[in-house]
Parts: structure tokens; sequence; C-alpha cells
């Protein structure tokens, strides 16, 4: 892991700071790519083009970032428009925050309709036809992939 990492590191965080234009996040992601290398159950040496494979972890990585960011940026306009005497504290937004990292870290994997009905049931609060009718599918479609996500998130917080 060693010479992976003398070989190979500064070539990932030069190519992450080119992706993402900031040099702070690349040194992190590049960080956050061998570990996510360490945790890997595929042994080292079986890496056969080690570039490849650890850029395609950072892909993953940035992809997360931006999830991440826009989520937050959401939360942030969400929060901008509260009139201040309803407005939570300091302390509360960051615990909501971090809710809404962890429910998006937690809903990782599932298709995007099946997440988007999910959303849609859990934090809008429509009905089954109206998720129907937001995703054009059937009721029968959104029972199935409500199923799927809250099957999947019992398998999570396992």
């Amino acid at each position: 892991m060693h010479s992976l990492y003398q070989n190979h590191h500064p070539w990932l965080e030069s190519l992450l700071r080119k992706r993402l234009g900031n040099r702070d996040d690349a040194a992190d992601l590049a960080q956050d790519t061998f570990v996510r290398l360490l945790r890997s159950p595929l042994p080292q040496q079986d890496i056969r083009e080690p570039r490849r494979y650890l850029a395609t972890i950072a892909r993953g990585l940035v992809a997360d970032l931006f999830r991440r960011r826009t989520l937050e940026q959401s939360y942030l306009d969400y929060l901008a428009q509260l009139p201040q005497s309803l407005a939570p504290s300091p302390e509360e937004q960051a615990i909501v925050q971090q809710t809404l990292l962890d429910v998006d870290r937690m809903l990782q994997g599932l298709p995007p309709k099946v997440r988007e009905a999910f959303v849609l049931a859990q934090f809008e609060e429509l009905s089954y036809p109206e998720i129907a009718q937001r995703l054009g599918v059937s009721l029968r479609t959104v029972s199935n992939y409500l199923t799927r996500a809250m099957e999947h998130c019992c398998l999570v917080l396992a």
C-alpha cells in the first residue's frame, strides 16, 4: 500500500484538483480514496490498473461531495426563506444537516425512481396516487418502489 500511495497519490491529487478546481477538496478526496482502498476487500496486489481503479473510486467520492453540497445548499436556501422567529438554532441546523446527509447516504444504491418515490412519500407526504402521477408509473409500481426502499433502509440500519 505504501508504494501504491507514493507512486499514485500526487497524480490522483492533481487529477482531482483539475476536476474540482480546489486544492483542499482535492487533497481531502485523494486521502479518502486511499482510505476507501484500504477498506476494500480486493487485495492491493490484485489491482492491475491502479490509476484506473483509483480514478473510479475518486469519481464516486466526487459525486458524493457534489450531492452532499447540493443537499446542504438546498437546506440553507430553505432556512434563508424562513422568518427569523422560526429559524432553528445553529445547533439544530447542524443536527438536521447531518440527518439529511445520513438519509442521503442510506438511500444510495437505490435506483433513482425508487429513491424519488421514497422522498416524495416521506418528506413531501404525497399519497400513492400523487406519487404515481408524478413519476408516471402505476400504483402497484409505487407500492413496489416504497416496499423496496423500506427494505433497503431496514437492511442499512441493521
